[in-house]
């Protein structure tokens, strides 16, 4: 999902891949509890942190006419959690981690419920 060639710009002179800030929501979001994975692209792979270089896969990032990054990605959840509650909770933390990181504005995050799985998978 993450789009390799994208670049954005921080400030003069200084630039962040689009896998990096694929990586980096994903980390963030993966840090939240209840989040069981990232979703992979076609195959709904599961991606966990353990493989942060993979994180990219289940993230797309993108930058509007203002230059706001917008984020969206596909989460798996662990069952018995309150999917809008721990969406928010979601959306919180990648907005603050990646507006703390790079400086820029975070316009949306959009998620995708992939799976929910239970204790015994």
């Amino acid at each position: 999902m993450a789009e390799d060639s994208m670049v954005f710009m921080v400030n003069e002179g200084v630039s962040v891949a689009g896998e990096v800030m694929s990586i980096i929501a994903g980390l963030s979001a993966t840090e939240i509890d209840g989040v069981d994975s990232l979703a992979g692209n076609l195959t709904n792979d599961m991606i966990t942190k353990s493989s942060p270089s993979k994180l990219a896969k289940g993230v797309r990032v993108a930058s509007d006419s203002d230059n706001n990054i917008k984020i969206k990605m596909a989460l798996n959840l662990s069952y018995g959690y309150e999917i809008p509650k721990l969406c928010e909770q979601v959306q919180e933390k990648v907005k603050s981690t990646i507006e703390s990181m790079t400086g820029m504005n975070v316009s949306t995050i959009d998620i995708k419920i992939a799976s929910v799985s239970t204790e015994s998978e």
